[in-house]
This record gives structure tokens, sequence and C-alpha cells, in this order.
């Protein structure tokens, strides 16, 4: 079973695997969405869109279509 960002609960976290570059937009891969990097689901939004991430330290919220593209390794 592949897991993803979108599959997180509020609280787990994980470790971002690779994936292609073509499904992250550039903004979210300067903003420190690496491979390598470590991941943890805050809040969810209304309807579970967008949601709120820990990304190294960095608060930024993503769409969850985007965030089901992105494989993780739970931790």
């Amino acid at each position: 079973m592949v897991i993803t960002i979108a599959s997180l609960k509020k609280g787990q976290r994980g470790i971002i695997k690779e994936f292609s570059i073509d499904v992250v937009p550039l903004k979210l891969l300067e903003m420190g969405c690496l491979p390598g990097n470590e991941v943890s689901l805050v809040q969810m939004a209304p309807f579970n869109d967008p949601l709120y991430l820990n990304i190294n330290g960095s608060h930024l919220a993503i769409r969850k279509e985007t965030a089901s593209k992105i494989e993780i390794e739970l931790i």
C-alpha cells in the first residue's frame, strides 16, 4: 500500500520518499518539500482540504490533490 502525505492523520509524521519533480510544484520544493525531509500533519481545513503541514520546521498548506502524489514512509 502506498502511503502519501494525504493519508496522514493529525499528529502523524513521515519522511518524504523520492518522487518525480513533475508531480510537485516548484514552490513546494523551494519551501522544503524534498526527499528525506520530515513531514507532519498539523491540521486539516474543513472538508479536509487543504492540509496544514510542518515540513522541517516550515509550516505550509497544500491541496489534498497535490499531497496525494507525494509518497512518505511513516515514522
